[in-house]
């Protein structure tokens, strides 16, 4: 076992007599419990930042401090919790904890979900939680009956003494557990001890959802609440200059119109009022700088800023020298379109703003943000401020952004009301945060033997980070358009990878795997083409560039065979490969496909991943099946063009998804070994799309570096 110094600041420990209940919690390391000693503040006080809850009935309650939007972390978070308390899986149930700052997590600096991180950083201090839950059930066990408690141990959600026989469930233990020392450090498991961690386990969120109890932001019904749609600007960046809403008043069930900087809410009984509300609208609008803004010419700025150095974000050896030393150079360019996130729940969000304090219902991923965000609307302290998370239907980043929110909070000031904000297909495609376009110049110097000597990477697209957090660029470079090709696992001495910011007034944010997605893209693909140049196997390739990194090679060997790599393919089929690391963990895909002139079919897709420590089996499979499907559905299809300044997709019609006729069938298979836990929820994105151009480019004799690869 391992020991963890815990403090009281690391704990918090609430007792009531009335509900006889022990609550523990432990704060994200960098967080701060406002009170130093809340045991202090007496029996009846109360920590927004608990995590363990035990009833009477000996029902475990784990507070998740992230959101819900089908990841799995209402399922994994608590498994953390209940490995190392020793209770029933079957007793244990979760609750989402509060927007409280307190929650903050320490990898993004607020409150919220993103960047694949809910495991990594709830990995020790949730056990430690736990863990510090059972050392006081014991000791309050060991006090009733007097005797040591090093001869007393937990299991089952109970205290148990095998000298004598005695056994105490958890619930007859919270009221003497409540009053006992919080312990000033606490022996975690050796993970070879593990009973529940790496057990494949049903999801504590499924009953809900099945049984429609579960709450998502679009179910949310508050008393007194009216719905509202908000008509914006079809142009990024433009406003209304003139509204006419007579119209709009007359529409049965339509109560008020009311301008906003960023558009014109119309609030009405129920949403069919609100929007044939919206539709009846006369508005003039000023549509801005961005009027003329069009797909191609982004795509020419892009080419133009290409022709020159960038920021430059790595640079090993020297590259110009070693390409002019090359016996020969391969070169080639790719280009990614804007994406949609087209979550099957569009925004949505109720607020509900009183002179003394303000409730924010959202599924977003941003709750710190919402509170803040709030808090500058209504002019109101923190700490009047509440957010409710529900259940995200769909997340992929686009609910880290605050629109959604900022109308609702807007509409509910103007009118004193509780007011539902929910927004069309056409609001949620027309009027997103877009993965950004990019444009990739690559080149590569192969010696004699036609082994890569040099490799040059050159990124051009808009920065997301330069929009949400401008702090993190750093001499020119956003690290996030760079991940993923800074990186580069390939041990090859001489590398460059340099960066053009080319922001275009298209709004961009983070999307699932953000620029991960798009280096790997041309990373993977260009790594084939290099092995197409020399007459060289693939997977040799790459087996030879990592011949150092055997973390990786693991993983693209275990794709390749598992996936028959050294076989021959069904006829008519072709099969491709591409590897990637991100958000700490690996994974390789090798994707089956048969094309022909203009159709393209993935009959298969074999996924091997190295996450590190795996909480629930069930769950990454699930995760990477669902990555899969999102990246697929980008590679095939995703693509948002901009004519006149606005988004040309409105709708499912013409923003196609994968369908189900034409899912593939997927393998998982996991690397176990590595010591530290990688993110899950992106992972599997990234490696996709280019393992089905390497296979069509193999099965066609074509390269596709354009996406998507049909419309």
């Amino acid at each position: 076992m391992t020991n963890r110094a815990v403090t009281r600041r690391d704990f918090v420990k609430v007792t009531g007599a009335a509900s006889a209940a022990l609550v523990l919690g432990v704060h994200l390391p960098a967080c701060r419990p406002r009170d130093a000693d809340p045991r202090a503040r007496g029996a009846d006080g109360f920590a927004p930042n608990a995590w363990v809850r035990i009833d009477a009935e000996g029902v475990v309650t784990i507070l998740v401090d992230r959101s819900e939007m089908g990841q799995g972390v209402a399922t994994a978070l608590p498994m953390l919790v209940a490995e190392e308390l020793e209770v029933d899986w079957e007793s244990v149930r979760f609750a989402f904890a509060s927007g409280d700052p307190a929650y903050a997590n320490p990898l993004v600096g607020t409150q919220a979900t993103g960047g694949s991180t809910s495991v990594r950083v709830a990995w020790e201090p949730l056990r430690t939680a736990g863990a510090a839950a059972r050392v006081m059930l014991i000791a309050a066990a060991a006090e009733q009956w007097g005797v040591p408690a090093s001869e007393c141990r937990a299991e089952r959600g109970a205290v148990e003494h095998a000298p004598s026989g005695r056994r105490a469930a958890y619930g007859t233990l919270v009221e003497a557990a409540a009053g006992q020392r919080v312990p000033e450090s606490v022996p975690l498991k050796d993970p070879a001890d593990f009973k529940l961690i790496g057990t494949p386990r049903p999801r504590l969120d499924t009953p809900q959802k099945v049984d429609g109890t579960a709450t998502f932001g679009i179910d949310v019904r508050v008393p007194g609440m009216v719905v509202a749609t908000v008509a914006r600007c079809p142009v990024f960046g433009g406003h209304a200059t003139d509204v006419d809403d007579r119209a709009t008043l007359a529409v049965p069930g339509v109560q008020r119109v009311v301008r906003m900087d960023h558009g014109v809410g119309v609030l009405a009984d129920t949403y069919w009022s609100a929007l044939q509300g919206k539709r009846a609208l006369k508005i003039s609008w000023d549509e801005g700088e961005h009027a003329q803004l069009a797909s191609d010419a982004i795509s020419t700025r892009f080419r133009e800023m290409a022709a020159r150095p960038g920021a430059v974000a790595r640079n090993d050896g020297n590259v110009d020298q070693a390409m002019a030393r090359a016996a020969r150079t391969v070169q080639a360019v790719y280009e990614l379109p804007f994406l949609a996130h087209a979550t099957m729940e569009p925004m949505n969000a109720t607020a509900h703003v009183r002179p003394d304090g303000c409730d924010v219902w959202a599924p977003t991923q941003n709750q710190g943000g919402c509170r803040r965000l709030a808090a500058s609307i209504t002019g109101l302290e923190a700490e009047k401020i509440a957010v409710h998370t529900t259940f995200l239907g769909g997340g992929f980043g686009r609910r880290f952004e605050l629109d959604f929110v900022t109308d609702a909070l807007e509409l509910s000031k103007a009118t004193g009301r509780p007011v539902k904000v929910v927004w069309s297909r056409e609001d949620d495609i027309q009027h997103d945060f877009y993965r950004p376009a990019s444009y990739h110049v690559l080149r590569a110097g192969l010696d004699g033997d036609g082994w890569p000597v040099a490799w040059s990477h050159r990124i051009v697209c808009p920065s997301v980070m330069g929009r949400v957090f401008p702090d993190f660029i750093k001499d020119g470079v956003d690290q996030e358009a760079v991940e993923g090709a800074v990186q580069l696992p390939y041990e090859i001495p001489n590398v460059v990878v340099d960066y053009h910011r080319a922001d275009t007034g298209v709004p961009v944010g983070f999307w699932r795997s953000v620029n991960h997605s798009q280096n790997a893209f041309a990373i993977e693909c260009f790594l084939d083409e290099v092995a197409r140049a020399t007459a060289r196997d693939p997977l040799a390739l790459r087996q030879h560039l990592l011949a150092g990194r055997p973390r990786y090679r693991r993983v693209v060997e275990m794709a390749a065979e598992r996936a028959g790599w050294r076989t021959p393919a069904a006829t008519g089929r072709a099969r491709g490969l591409a590897l990637h690391e991100s958000f700490g963990s690996i994974v390789a895909q090798v994707a089956e496909v048969s094309a022909t002139a203009d159709t393209v079919r993935v009959h298969r897709v074999t996924c091997a991943v190295d996450c590190g420590p795996v909480v629930n089996p069930n769950t990454v499979e699930a995760q990477l099946e669902s990555a899969v499907v999102y990246g697929l559905t980008a590679a095939l299809y995703g693509e948002v063009t901009i004519q006149n300044g606005r988004a040309v997709q409105s709708n499912f019609h013409d923003y196609r998804m994968l369908r189900m006729n034409e899912m593939p069938a997927i393998d998982v298979h996991m690397i176990a070994g590595h010591p530290t836990p990688g993110g899950v929820g992106e992972i599997g994105t990234p490696p996709i799309a280019p393992a089905v151009a390497n296979a069509l480019a193999r099965a066609r004799g074509t390269r596709i570096r354009r996406l998507p690869m049909r419309a």
